[in-house]
This record gives C-alpha cells, structure tokens and sequence, in this order.
C-alpha cells in the first residue's frame, strides 16, 4: 500500500529533476537515474488533476563548463549556450515534460542565488577562513581540484584530477596527488593564502537527525542509508565560495574574484526556474500544503538531503523535500558510462538512430530502471524486451483486439450482453480494476519498474483471456449457434474496453503509445484522466474506431549489431601518459612455474576488471539452513542501504546461529541467481585455509554496514 494517501495534507506538487552540467550531451543513464522516473510521476500526478508544477534546468556553472571551454578553446557561455540548447532539445524528444527548463546562466537565476547567499551573510551564518590553496603562478589564478593535476597515489595515473582520478575512481584531494600541476598551464603549483566563506553544517546536525533520520524512515534505502552515514560520521563546515571568474559573483565588497560555490547555486536554481515560470512561484516554494520532490541520482544524494535541506532551513521561509527518490547508477553492456572514455548510449545519437522509437527507449530505461541497486543497459536486452513485452505482450493485444472488432463486429464497439456473462469475464473486470489501484499505490511510492509491469502483466491477462474465449473460433458457428455473435460481443467489448484503460495506464510511462491508441479509439485526451481508469464503460456501444495501426516496430538484429559496433568503435582508449597494461614479458609466470607457497593464481586481469566489481561491508542479521540442501545457508545481509537475502555454500562450516550479528565483505553487484527457489542476490567472499576450513574475509575493525572495501 502507499505510504501516501492522494491529496492528503498538500494541495500543489513540486517536482524537480537534477539540473544537469551543460558541459556535454546527456546520455541514457541521466535518463534512468531521475529523468524519466520524474516524468512518470509529473505525467501521473496531471491524471489525477493535481496541481503540479514539473522544473528543470541546465546546471551552468562549476568547474567542468570551464575545463570543456578551455579544451574546445571558447568561452564557458559558448559552451553552455551550444549544450543548453542541445539538452533541452533531447530532453523534448524522449517526452520528458518539464513546465520550464531554464538555465542558471540567465540573470533570475543570478540575482535569485545572490540575495540567498546575502541573507545568509547578513544574518551571520557564515564563518569566514583565510586558508593555503594550491595556485598557478603562470595562470595567475587560484585552482579549484579540478584544475589541479598529478600522480593518482592509488593506480598510478599520471593525470589524475584533485578530486577525483578518472581511471581508478578513487576519490582524492589535491594534497594526495603526487608532483601536483596546473590543468591551466601545466606548471607546478604553489600555495597561497586566500579567503572562503564556509557554511557550519555541523550546526545543522541535530536538526537534521530529527526531521531527516526520525522523520523520513519512508524515504528509499539507498537515500536513508546514505544520509544516516553521512550523519553518523559528523557534518563540518563547507566552503560556499570559490576563486574563480565563471559563476555567480559574490555579492560582497571584499569577494573580488570570488563566486558561489556551483553546489550552493545550483539547487537554487529551482526556485529561480518556479519564478521564472509563474508569478505564484512562492505558493509552490512557501506553503506547508506543497509537497516538494527533489529526482535525483545517488551521486547527489548528500547535496539534496542534507546540504539543500540545511540552506533552506538556515534561510526560513522555505517548504523541504517531502521525498527524493534517487536511483542508483545505470552501466553499459557491462561497464560503467564514462563519457571521458565516450562509453555512453547518446540520448540525441539515440533518437536520430531510432526514429519513432522513444517509447522503446522509455519502456526499457524504466522496466529496468536501477531504482535500489546499480543495473546494467545491454542492446541485446533492448531487443528482448521490444520484443518480449511491449510488441508480444502490450501491442498484441491492442491489435489483436482492433483487428478482430473490425472483422467481427463491423468496426464499432459491440455491446455487452449480461446474460451471456461468464466467470472469465468477471474476472477480466475485477483485474482491469485492481489493477489501477495497484498501480496508483506503486507510483504513489516512486515504485514505477513495478507499476510498469502491473500494466504488461494486465495486457498479458487480456491476451489469456481472448486465447481462451477464442472468438474467431466462435465466429464458425454462426450459422447454427444463436449465442455465437453475443458471445464474440462480450469478448470483443471487454478487450476494447481494456484497451481503453491499458491507454490510461501507460501514458505516465510511454506517452506517444498512449495518444497512438486515443487515435484509433477516436477519443479525445480527456479519456487519459486517472479517474476513468477501472471503468468498463470508456467507449460507447456503436461507435466507429479507426483500422488498427501497430504500435511498435520490430528492432532488427542488424540495428542491435551496428549500436553494439557503434560503442566499441567510439571508446576512447587512454593516452600514452598513463598506465597501460603490462606487457607480456612482465606478467607473472603461468601457474606451473609459482614459488612455493604462491598458489595457483588465475589468469592476470586488468585494473578496469577489478574496478567493476563492487564491494561491500553487510552484517548477517538472519540465518537458516535451506530445505533439502545440506550444503546451503540463506542468510539476511544488512547492507546499511538495503537488505539482501544471500545464498551461501557455508552450512557445512558453520551454524546458522553462530553467525548472525558477523561482517562479511560482500560482492554487491553480481547478477541475482535462482538457488532451491531462493533468488540470491550477491555472494560473500570467503578464504579457505589449507585444512580446508572456511573462514570470513570481514575488516578487523567494526564499520558502518554498506561501506565500500576498496
């Protein structure tokens, strides 16, 4: 059941989605991670004739606007200007219906962040620190991490970034970087002092464990997990400025060179965009009766619910996130997106490659949809489920029973005839009903993979159903069965009226499919209203449809071929500077040759194998033997985050209840696998010694469940 009841308490919706970098296309992972799962719910909560106000943006600031400048050779603005307009444009071409995308760029956006940070500064919020940061003598400018580069001390990188090395993924800071130097100029840095003003989060911390973690238990596992260990590890204060000359300058008399830090403005950015958009923007922004809702994905989730959070409370005056249902991190046939490495799925590529296809792109981006744990896009996948769901499941029966109505039943709607009505019809009724109100309860969660499959699992009840009423089987015996053309009336009815409610259902996930189907029935899009959904009385007995038209195409294997061809030929290798594999001659010697004592290793794999597997600390928190399986064990791991069931090979080895409150580093991103009826999702890392005894391989100090073994 929903953990919201509709309309209750609020009378207008906020919904925002992450304003992306417009440094770059977007791909279909910014679409899986908030874009789409935002649409779908702003699609829904207009069905319902909520009031609901849908906002976006370009995120225009930061440092990464200002590297992509400096390695095309033009301005930030051009830079932004030219992805702007490119974002914007892919965004309206998969159906993504913000009510504005605005920029941060433009000067509502800069006077609105201004007199934030002023009333911040004015009320005495701030703490003011002269620190030592790394500058560029040559540049003559002071350098934020990104501008910064040196010697990974984790993989070896020569051009790691000051906060982050781009081969390993380790997240550094500019004082760990090996011989650190300048991205501007190439020089070696020295440090000077300058002046920030930082923003005490630790002022916030009680607040924030009070309304986040005690008031916010509904929200998903991977956002409370997150939070709750950024809480329980202390909050310190955070500079909210930086040396730059891109950005919103600070609006103080002694802040020359200075602008706001792009995570301070950037959130800001929402209410600039409501301002923008309607006169009433403080209804939405200041009224305890709005529901705001901030879409993001987990890479923002410290940013959205403690950052974001903390700045409006400071500020007053300002409703919070009632919820922000972040999703994890999509890969590519197997690999992280790194658009550095142009590992990506463009969405603009995308549309120009499958016209008339974004529904496809859609269905597939949310039927797998990393909501609680990071999934995997492949082609292949793409096709199965094309082909699988949407055209044998969803579209079958939509043509089916067009095709048949229009050569059973002379193209109009046929009646019903309640005396002719059987238990398989009833049936069909109650499951056109129950499933609205399990849809509605799932997006009313932010479940949408499950609401989306409640809906192609009622397609595929309609399809059973006509199977098995099998009017053009019926249709032979009119000449000697009187109840024969009744009989296809009934089936025919209530398909057409199934019809009707499956348009109504699918629209927040794949909206041109739905108008596709209101075009055949001849309705208009008042029919897409929540409220008609469950009801077999959508279209009028006599009325003339129009002849069927397939809803999707078939995705050919040679399509799926050149896409797959198409991500291999345009990867970026690495540059000649940075650590490539070794060569044959200094990889170790084959197994027969080990020393003694060395064991017989596998095969020699690269750093980017080893950097796919995700490893992580769970806590047993349940344990018992599976039935019939003397070798198995089912265990619950808290993840912090999440709980998973895991089934482990261990009950020879150990007692169910001699393990439970044990850590064990688990492998979190393995493919779920199906044990005695049991899916497991995970396995847990074990080390054998030479008696052959089991043993967990768990840190020697306790840690927060959920943390990363790197």
């Amino acid at each position: 059941m929903s953990t919201e009841q509709p309309n209750k308490d609020f009378k207008r919706y906020l919904v925002t989605a992450a304003l992306p970098y417009a440094n770059g296309p977007v791909h279909i992972g910014h679409l899986a991670g908030c874009y789409i799962p935002a649409d779908i719910y702003v699609r829904y909560l207009r069905a319902q004739k909520r009031d609901v106000k849908f906002i976006g943006g370009s995120d225009e600031h930061g440092v990464p606007i200002t590297i992509r400048a400096m390695k095309e050779g033009v301005t930030p603005q051009q830079v932004v200007d030219k992805y702007h307009a490119q974002i914007k444009s892919s965004f309206e071409q998969v159906g993504i219906s913000f009510d504005i995308y605005s920029r941060t760029s433009n000067k509502t956006h800069h006077e609105t962040a201004a007199a934030f940070f002023k009333k911040l500064y004015d009320d005495g919020l701030f703490e003011e620190k002269e620190t030592e940061q790394y500058y560029d003598e040559k540049a003559n400018t002071f350098l934020a991490d990104r501008y910064i580069i040196g010697t990974c001390p984790v993989c070896g990188n020569p051009n790691a970034y000051g906060d982050q090395c781009e081969k390993c993924g380790s997240t550094l800071s500019p004082e760990q970087l090996i011989n650190p130097r300048s991205a501007l100029s190439d020089a070696p840095l020295v440090k000077k002092k300058t002046k920030h003003w930082y923003f005490p989060l630790q002022n916030y911390e009680p607040w924030l464990k009070e309304w986040l973690i005690e008031g916010h238990k509904e929200w998903k596992n991977n956002v409370y997990g997150q939070c709750k260990s950024w809480l329980d590890n202390g909050l310190q204060s955070r500079a909210m400025t930086r040396d730059s000359n891109w950005g919103i300058k600070v609006p103080l008399p002694d802040a020359e060179g200075k602008v706001l830090y792009v995570w301070f403005d950037a959130p800001i950015g929402y209410i600039s965009a409501t301002k923008e958009l309607t006169e009433n923007w403080a209804d939405y922004w200041c009224k305890d009766d709005t529901k705001l809702v901030h879409f993001i994905g987990k890479d923002n989730i410290v940013f959205h619910c403690i950052i974001f959070p903390s700045m409006l409370k400071a500020h007053g005056n300002f409703v919070l996130p009632e919820n922000v249902p972040a999703n994890e991190f999509l890969n590519i046939e197997g690999d992280k997106v790194s658009t550095s490495r142009n590992w990506a799925v463009w969405v603009d590529e995308y549309v120009k490659d499958f016209p008339g296809c974004e529904d496809v792109l859609r269905y597939v981006l949310c039927a797998n949809a990393p909501e609680t744990k990071d999934n995997d896009f492949t082609w292949k996948d793409f096709q199965d489920r094309s082909k699988g769901e949407l055209t044998d499941k969803f579209g079958n029966l939509v043509n089916r029973t067009m095709v048949l109505m229009h050569k059973l039943c002379g193209g109009k709607v046929p009646p019903f005839h309640n005396e002719l009505i059987e238990d398989v019809d009833k049936e069909l009724i109650e499951d056109i009903g129950a499933t609205k109100v399990k849809v509605e309860n799932l997006i009313e969660d932010f479940k949408f993979r499950d609401a989306l499959f409640e809906i192609i699992m009622l397609s595929d009840r309609g399809n059973k159903y006509m199977q098995k009423k099998e009017p053009w089987i019926v249709a032979k015996q009119l000449a000697e069965n009187p109840d024969a053309q009744r009989n296809i009336d009934n089936t025919l009815h209530l398909c057409l009226q199934l019809t009707a409610n499956l348009a109504i259902l699918i629209n927040p996930f794949l909206p041109t499919t739905a108008k596709k189907m209101l075009h055949m029935m001849k309705v208009v899009d008042k029919m897409l209203d929540w409220e008609n959904a469950g009801s077999v009385k959508l279209l009028s007995v006599g009325y003339t449809l129009r002849a069927p038209e397939l809803l999707f195409r078939k995705i050919e294997d040679a399509e799926i071929a050149a896409q797959i061809e198409k991500l291999k030929n345009g990867l970026v290798k690495p540059a000649a500077s940075e650590p490539q594999e070794a060569p044959a001659q200094q990889q170790p010697a084959s197994t027969t040759d080990q020393q003694p004592g060395t064991g017989n290793l596998k095969p020699v794999i690269v750093y980017d194998d080893f950097a796919k597997i995700d490893l992580r600390v769970g806590k047993i928190t349940a344990a018992e033997k599976v039935e019939k399986a003397d070798k198995l064990l089912k265990l619950t791991i808290d993840l912090g985050f999440e709980t998973r069931t895991i089934v482990s090979g261990i009950a020879l080895h150990f007692k169910p209840e001699d393990i439970v409150g044990k850590q064990v580093t688990v492998v979190a991103n393995l493919a779920p696998r199906k044990m005695r009826g049991i899916e497991s999702n995970g396995m847990i890392l074990m080390a054998e010694d030479a008696s052959g005894k089991l043993h967990f391989i768990n840190p020697e100090d306790a840690v927060d469940a959920g943390a990363e073994v790197s």
